[in-house]
This record gives structure tokens, C-alpha cells and sequence, in this order.
């Protein structure tokens, strides 16, 4: 049989943009076919407009800050609707780097429309039908709105829609309490809006350990935010123009009034609609698409990457899916890759933000995993208290008794950053020692590292050495 293409992908997000670029990298010839934005949810509704909206409240944050840095006052005067056209500001000048004149420069042929499979080798695009050797699917997801009862009656808001505002609101309430959820929170609280975030878990945060959350959840507070865990959406009222969230509290019902209310309950799937299920290909119990150690799904020319699968539903992991999935397509069975899972880092971009990279103590305990804990407080860090941003703590798990590091946790400013160093250590093998052993400008965040590094040595330091040290110093004396 002849294909027209090497490969096929479905999708131009983070992994399907990936995908494309290393098959036409490889110099294959592929297809890239997305039905309606370049960049996918990443550029458009997730990480970039999030992002940009996060620092402008950031800025904000700063002002009211004034006199911790030495200013008596500080006032900023803005329109909310100058904020949100900044955010779109953002979009564009990133937008060239996914757009479809760069892939098509770098030998992709984009294809703007529908694609449906319709066979192990044959998906459907705009009444055509392409034919490849490989598929990889790349569809990502969508938030995940559950049915609770009175929810249509509103014009609710999700994280692909609430890019459209441009009136703040005067009460706002944020129903999810996880990494979405409280970024949109404090970004929103930040900005003048009255924010209640709600979650049915007793905490925020819920997969971070405890200190972590406790630092998250005490700013918020602080900040003016109704933090209400342990509160089930049960329904929403609306009478008049009044509009409330009832939430079940420990038997009672609670009513929450909001004029707008953001779901942030996690993201679903998109594995319908694509010609998925005609063709047999299996899903697991969490309604992704099933794939091997080789991202193959159950139709061996059949691949997938991202959010539509997981495990872990984060651009990097897309694209970190993308080059073995490609790889694996257009080599197969010549030369394979196993998905490599070991060293997957992710942060939250709450002030303080929280960054992860392996195991946490909730893991660890959950996993009965022996392990030493060491804990270095930034709050001791001469650059952060320059800064006027000496709180929070490095966070690091090691095996017993050795170096070898199992798991870091950073929660502090500009934490997404200073994970990448512990990020190279795991995933190359280097421990701790090496970790101190590097030398650190000074004075910068970057030294945590270190110095949780060396934390960790000087508990480690042996007796019986520096007691003959002292010795011999002594006798070297006298």
C-alpha cells in the first residue's frame, strides 16, 4: 500500500505542533491538521493568557506592597478592559511562533478543518480523504463542567471563556480549588474583584502537602480572599438578578451570592467526535485514549499524545509525549522509545508559586517509600529578603542516609524556575553533593538550591571525622 503521508497528526497543540516539527525535522512528509486555532488551548485559553493576566495583577500586588519597599504610597489606576486586551496583546506576539506560515516553512502542510479516522491509515479532512503510514492524535481537552443542577441557567465561565470578559466582577466566585482555580483566584482578587474560592476537598491544593497548602491558603487570606473548603456545589439559584452557588456543609446548605462564577473542576478529554470509537480504539477508565509504554493506542499505526491521554495533562508533558511519539511512528519497527515518566516537573503559579518535581511527602508516605526529609526556609536567603520575598522553603526528598534525590518541592517566589536545577540533577543522576559542590551567583533565588543542599550535608556530616578533625587541630596547636 502507498500513503500520501509518513504521518498525520490530529491537533496543533503543544503535542501535535511538536509532533509536526520533528517529523518534518526527520524529513518526513506530514500532514498537520487542526479545525480551529493554531497553538491549541496552551496559546489561546491556558497557560499564555493566564500567565500574562497573573503578572499584570502581580504588578498591582506590588503597589499595595509600597511601603515594604521603601515608598510612603503607590497608586495604580487601570480599566479592567485594558487588562484583558493586554492579555490578548500577549497572544499575538507569541502567536507566530505556532502559526501556520512558521510550520509551513519548517515543511508541514497545515490543514485548516475537520479530521475524522476512518481507518487505521486514513482519517477524512474537509470531504478529502489522507492517507498515512502513522496517525498521531493530538485533540487535547476541554474543562470539565458537571451537571449541577442550575448550572445552565447562567452564562458560567471556564477557563476557554473567561478571556472574553471585560467588565471585572464585583463578586466572583471560583468553584475548584486546584492549580487552575487558584491562579484564576488570586489574579482576580488582585485585579478588585470579591473572590470565593470553593472546593470540596478540605483543602486547597489538595495533591500539594500539607505546609505547602497552609503557606497558599494563610496568603490568600491575607489578601482578603473567602477560602471555603469542605463545601459540595449542590445547585445554583438565581431569583431575579441575584444569583448564588448553594453548597452542602456538613449536612447544611450555604448559599454563596456571585454576579459571575468560574468552573475550574479539572479538564476532560476531547476522544469523541474524531472517529475514535468507530474504530475500536480503547479508552481507559478515565475516559482518555489507552496508550502503550510507545504512546501506540490498540491500532499499532494509531499514536497519541497529551492532554487526550495523560497522565499528566501539562504542555511540557505534550511535548516531551511528541518526540517519542513521532519518533516511534515514523521508525517503528525499526527502532522504538519508551515514554520516559521518571522526571516530570509542574508548578503552580500562585504568589508564592509552588513547583514539584518527583515525589512529595503525600507520594512518598502514599507509596511507602522510606525517605529523609530536608527543608531549607527562603525566608533566611539574602536575595529574597532584598526582595522584600523571604518566605516559603525548598523542600527536598532523599533515599536514606544517601544523597540521591527522590523529590523536590520549592514554594516561594519565582519557584517554576528554580525547579529546573533539580529537575537536571534527577533526570541525569546527580545528587545533592554535586548540587553543592556548584558554585551560585551571588546574590541570587538560584542559591536555595544550594544551600538546601547543604542543609542536607551538615546533617549527614560524620562524627567520628570531625571528632578526629578536632583532635588534630588541637594538636596542631600545642
Amino acid at each position: 500500500m502507498t500513503y500520501d503521508y509518513n504521518l498525520i497528526v490530529i491537533g496543533a497543540g503543544s503535542g501535535g505542533l511538536v509532533s509536526a516539527y520533528i517529523a518534518a525535522a526527520m524529513k518526513a512528509k506530514v500532514a498537520l491538521i487542526e479545525r480551529h486555532k493554531m497553538g491549541g488551548d496552551c496559546l489561546n485559553t491556558g497557560c499564555v493568557p493566564s500567565k500574562a493576566l497573573i503578572r499584570s495583577a502581580k504588578m498591582l500586588s506590588y503597589a499595595k506592597r509600597a511601603q515594604e519597599y521603601g515608598f510612603k504610597k503607590a497608586e495604580v489606576e487601570f480599566d479592567f478592559a485594558d487588562v484583558m486586551e493586554r492579555v490578548q496583546r500577549v497572544i499575538a506576539a507569541i502567536e507566530p511562533h505556532d502559526s501556520i506560515d512558521r510550520y509551513t516553512k519548517l515543511g508541514v502542510e497545515c490543514i485548516t478543518g475537520e479530521a475524522k479516522l476512518t481507518g487505521p491509515h486514513s482519517v477524512q479532512v474537509n470531504g478529502k480523504t489522507l492517507t498515512a503510514r502513522a496517525i498521531i492524535v493530538a485533540t487535547g481537552a476541554r474543562p470539565l463542567v458537571p451537571p449541577i443542577p442550575g448550572l445552565d441557567k447562567v452564562q458560567y465561565l471556564t477557563s476557554d471563556t473567561l478571556w472574553n470578559l471585560r467588565k471585572l466582577p464585583r463578586r466572583l466566585v471560583v468553584l475548584g480549588g486546584g492549580p487552575i482555580g487558584c491562579e484564576m483566584t488570586q489574579a482576580f482578587a488582585r485585579l478588585g474583584s470579591k473572590v470565593t474560592v470553593v472546593e470540596m476537598a478540605p483543602q486547597l491544593l489538595i495533591r500539594e502537602d500539607d505546609d505547602v497548602i497552609a503557606v497558599v491558603t494563610e496568603r490568600f487570606k491575607a489578601e482578603g480572599i473567602d477560602v471555603r473548603t469542605g463545601h459540595k456545589a449542590h445547585s445554583v439559584e438565581v431569583s431575579g438578578k441575584e444569583k448564588a452557588l448553594v453548597c452542602e456543609v456538613g449536612g447544611n446548605l450555604v448559599k454563596i451570592p456571585f454576579d459571575e462564577i468560574v468552573v475550574a473542576l479539572g479538564r476532560a478529554a476531547n476522544v469523541t467526535g474524531f472517529g475514535l470509537e468507530d474504530l475500536g480504539v480503547q479508552f481507559t477508565p478515565r475516559k482518555t485514549v489507552q496508550a502503550d509504554p510507545f504512546l501506540r493506542t490498540n491500532i499499532p499505526s494509531i499514536y497519541v499524545v497529551g492532554d487526550v491521554t495523560g497522565p499528566y495533562q501539562f504542555t511540557h508533558t505534550a511535548a516531551h509525549q511528541a518526540w517519542y511519539a513521532a519518533v516511534n511512528a515514523l521508525l517503528s519497527p525499526f527502532k522504538t522509545f519508551k515514554a520516559d515518566y521518571r522526571v516530570i516537573p509542574w508548578a503552580t503559579f500562585t504568589d508564592p508559586e509552588v513547583a514539584r518535581v518527583g515525589l512529595n511527602e503525600k507520594d512518598a508516605k502514599a507509596q511507602n517509600i522510606h525517605h529523609e526529609v530536608t527543608i531549607y526556609g527562603i525566608d533566611d536567603l539574602d536575595r529574597a529578603i532584598a526582595d522584600e520575598e523571604a518566605h516559603g522553603f525548598v523542600k527536598v526528598l532523599t533515599k536514606p542516609g544517601k544523597d540521591t534525590i527522590l523529590g523536590v518541592t520549592i514554594v516561594g517566589h519565582h519557584a517554576g524556575d528554580l525547579i529546573a536545577e533539580y529537575v537536571l540533577a534527577m533526570k541525569h543522576g546527580l545528587g545533592l553533593n554535586k548540587i553543592l559542590g556548584t558554585i551560585h551567583s551571588y546574590p541570587t533565588l538560584a542559591e536555595a538550591n544550594k544551600y538546601a543542599a547543604g542543609v542536607w550535608r551538615r546533617a549527614h556530616a560524620p562524627a567520628w571525622a570531625l571528632r578526629v578533625l578536632e583532635v588534630f587541630h588541637r594538636w596542631r596547636r600545642n
